[in-house]
């Protein structure tokens, strides 16, 4: 867990913030997701069809990719001084590799902006923090996942 201050994050603007450690995308991990989402599509959770498909295996849908995020994000990267923050959204995201069911991936968080934000509890000040976001894919050269993630989080 990388642990943060407010006062921190304009220093550290291009700077690698925080790298997960690996997590194994399970068949009952993409099955969930498939429920939860109504994506049942063959590719995600028919294993026997799948194996003589074009991925070889199940692949893990690319938004169950992308919600991993979240996760890794909450368990990696804690902001001492925070009271409140929220996912403000994407500015970009691309799955240039798929990720088979069996395959372990982590993140890595590249701070690329901090600007002011204002709307806090309370009229509270806080931070607009952009994060290149890369989802690898182990033993790949190709991320599963790249992401522009935004978070506001306040003091």
């Amino acid at each position: 867990m990388q642990h943060y201050t407010h006062a921190q994050f304009p220093g550290l603007v291009g700077q690698e913030i925080a790298l997960t450690d690996w997590l194994e995308i399970t068949q009952d991990r993409i099955d969930r997701f498939a429920d939860a989402t109504d994506d049942h599509q063959w590719i995600h959770v028919d294993a026997e069809r799948a194996r003589s498909g074009p991925f070889g295996a199940t692949i893990a849908h690319g938004y169950l990719t992308l919600s991993l995020l979240a996760g890794f994000s909450q368990r990696n990267l804690s902001i001492d001084d925070e009271t409140m923050s929220i996912n403000y959204g994407l500015n970009k995201v691309r799955f240039p590799s798929p990720v088979r069911c069996g395959s372990r991936v982590r993140a890595r968080f590249v701070l690329q902006s901090c600007t002011a934000a204002d709307g806090g509890p309370g009229g509270r000040p806080g931070l607009q923090l952009v994060m290149r976001a890369t989802i690898e894919l182990e033993g790949s050269d190709k991320p599963a996942c790249v992401a522009e993630a935004v978070r506001l989080t306040f003091r």
